[in-house]
């Protein structure tokens, strides 16, 4: 299951900071090479599902650039956090 799946309950909560970016672009490019290794080996069924998250990803991707999302540095955000508590 792609890490961007949200329940809706649950949507427009999360913070959207670099390492969420990170885990996307990574876990797109294992999407990536599933889907190539699957083609190789001529078994293109398979790769429907990772096709469907990988464009999913992409998606959300960006949405959060054309939307100029400001994206929190990690280092702020662990600050924000400790002065609140």
């Amino acid at each position: 299951m792609s890490v961007v799946f949200v329940p809706k309950r649950q949507r427009g909560k999360a913070q959207i900071n670099q390492e969420t970016i990170q885990r996307l672009l990574d876990e797109n490019d294992q999407l990536v090479r599933c889907i190539t290794e699957y083609l190789q080996k001529g078994r293109a069924t398979e790769c429907v599902q990772y096709q469907q998250i990988l464009h999913r990803n992409i998606v959300y991707l960006g949405t959060i650039a054309d939307a100029g999302a400001e994206i929190v540095p990690e280092e702020t955000q662990t600050s924000a956090n400790d002065s609140v508590s």
